[in-house]
């Protein structure tokens, strides 16, 4: 189940459980950031989660926190699903309805994350635009991606 929490849903509470998905699947996914790196990138999920107009929430039947999504317009700004969920079509699901009802079109991963890359290549998007930099200015190649059109 895939639902879309407004801005005035992002309770305390849910913000914490969402910022412990975010937790668990960077550090399952995004080996070359240190734990400190970690800790104080996680200083900044909160007020993201906040912010971000779009944060679509997947959980299953028990109400299970699987992942989440963040959109801003047509790009994805976020995406997270729980290390336990990975390949069970938890990102999958959340994309597809990104592209279908947002119009997603555009995303950023890290390069140094290539289960990331290769899963948004499988779904269809290819790189435009690479730097050698993360928006902070951390030594971390980013790829931009765009949705390839017929």
């Amino acid at each position: 189940m895939v639902v879309s929490l407004p801005v005035e849903q992002r309770t305390d509470a849910r913000i914490t459980a969402l910022t412990a998905v975010w937790e668990a699947s960077v550090r399952a996914t995004h080996k070359f950031l240190s734990p400190s790196e970690v800790q104080a990138i996680k200083q900044l999920v909160p007020p993201a989660l906040r912010q971000v107009p779009q944060l679509l929430v997947a959980r299953n039947a028990n109400q299970r926190l699987l992942g989440f999504m963040g959109l801003s317009e047509q790009r994805m700004e976020m995406l997270f699903v729980a290390p336990d969920s990975r390949g069970t079509g938890v990102g999958k699901t959340l994309l597809t309805i990104a592209i279908r009802r947002y119009h997603v079109t555009e995303v950023t991963v890290n390069q140094q994350n290539p289960q990331a890359v290769g899963f948004y290549h499988h779904m269809g998007f290819q790189t435009y635009r690479r730097t050698m930099s993360d928006e902070q200015g951390a030594p971390y190649p980013l790829l931009y991606l765009r949705l390839k059109t017929e």
